[in-house]
């Protein structure tokens, strides 16, 4: 969320940033302005009937004391008191009036991130590795899981219905080396502490991390007694996580932690569920776009003056995943049509997929200010200050395991339709160095 005071006094500059986003100001931000001018115009009233408040009852004070008739100035004390909470009744108003819209607004982007209004308009930093040359006809990774039998859709969707998967033998085991590889990476050479959270979590929490109330129809709720009633934050009702960034962000939420303990390096390896809602008819076929998979996530708290440095840092050692799976790899720079809600600058990592001809999103590594802390109410302490300060939040995929996976097959296919395991693997694969067909039972 942006801070109100920064809204009232760079209003044009808000309305800049929201237009390069795409976003009509006018309708974004509504009346803010005169409901501003309302709000503090009542909280300015409310303050001068007080004092002349005080100063009536210490008249009365005076009066009484010295035996006098102080009825006038009492009464006028009453009619003051229904005047100054009638306008802090407007007051009140007027400030969740603001919250409503302050809620609604997305991050304001990084003056050094490329304006544009869709994915055509995202810039490419760097390129890595050397995408790989066949003597056959690359295949997409469902063709290569299916004919090698470890990627059972057909029955995922028995089971489940569409948009899951079943992985078996080899793939099982796959699916598991990656995570249990990344988490080892980030842990061991990256400096982050492993946390496993809870896989559901309260509406309470999606809405610190800007989920709700804005993107409810792309989560699954749980039909429990809390029920969510929308616009409405309740602290008993469940929903499953749409990535670990959830839990891992709120686990500080409503906390003041010393400058000294910061930067906290967070990772989490947890099932994410989300509803594709406004997904339909896309990538329909494999593995890319599913109800539930697997991910490893990276979260971080920070300083504001440490947070530009801690975002090239995530985005660091996401890369060095794909580095060490020998998988080819570009960073691009979204512009401001194609950020996410709460980021104020975003890196994705998209990996090249052979049998699919085409470079697909692996990890986003996003940098959101003090956007989430706001509304989780995540503060530090500075050394030596009296008030604290927000933190900033930075998280990125370390990386999506199916996504992964499926790169895996697509790049190190072989032409006899075995799959080479990347050489880090090997010894999470139990010294396995080639996947071959086998038999599910």
């Amino acid at each position: 969320m942006i801070d109100l005071a920064f809204v009232r006094a760079n209003l044009p500059a808000v309305e800049e940033k929201l237009r390069a986003r795409g976003m009509d100001p006018a309708a974004a931000l509504g009346d803010f302005a005169a409901i501003d001018r309302e709000r503090r115009n009542a909280i300015t009233e409310v303050e001068t009937l007080k004092a002349k408040r005080n100063k009536l009852t210490e008249e009365i004070a005076r009066l009484r004391k010295a035996g006098g008739d102080a009825t006038a100035q009492t009464e006028e004390t009453r009619t003051l008191k229904t005047e100054v909470e009638s306008l802090e009744g407007r007051a009140a108003e007027a400030d969740q009036r603001l919250q409503a819209i302050l809620q609604s607004i997305p991050n304001l982007p990084q003056d050094d991130v490329p304006v544009g209004a869709d994915e055509h308009g995202n810039r490419e930093e760097k390129v890595w590795g050397t995408k790989p040359s066949f003597s056959f006809e690359p295949k997409p990774h469902w063709e290569i899981g299916e004919a090698l039998n470890i990627l059972d859709f057909n029955r995922a969707a028995k089971i489940s219905g569409s948009r899951f998967v079943v992985h078996y033998g080899a793939g099982a085991r796959l699916e598991r080396a990656l995570a249990n590889f990344m988490l080892d990476l980030h842990t061991r050479e990256h400096g982050y502490t492993e946390v496993l959270p809870p896989y559901m979590v309260n509406s309470r929490s999606l809405f610190g991390t800007g989920q709700l109330p804005k993107f409810a129809e792309d989560l699954f709720h749980c039909d429990d007694k809390g029920a969510y009633v929308s616009g409405e934050l309740q602290e008993g009702d469940h929903w499953l996580i749409p990535t670990a960034e959830v839990p891992v962000t709120n686990l500080l939420r409503d906390e003041t932690i010393d400058e000294s303990q910061l930067s906290i390096s967070l990772c989490a390896y947890t099932p994410c569920f989300r509803s594709e809602a406004g997904s339909y008819g896309k990538d329909v076929r494999g593995m890319i776009r599913q109800h539930q998979f697997q991910k490893v996530e990276l979260v971080k708290f920070t300083t504001p003056d440490k947070s530009q440095q801690e975002h090239e840092a995530l985005t660091r050692h996401a890369e060095s995943v794909l580095e060490h799976l020998e998988l080819p790899y570009r960073r691009m720079l979204l512009c401001t049509g194609d950020m996410g809600f709460a980021s104020s600058k975003t890196y994705d990592l998209e990996v090249w997929l052979p049998g699919q001809n085409l470079y697909r999103e692996i990890s986003s590594c996003s940098n959101f200010t003090d956007f989430q802390a706001r509304r989780a109410n995540i503060r530090f302490r500075p050394a030596g200050a009296k008030k604290s300060e927000y933190v900033h939040t930075l998280n990125g995929s370390g990386l999506a395991v199916g996504r992964t996976y499926l790169a895996i097959l697509e790049n190190h296919q072989q032409a006899d339709g075995s799959v080479r395991v990347p050489e880090v693997l090997v010894p999470y694969m139990n010294g396995q160095t080639v996947i071959t067909r086998q038999e599910r039972f």
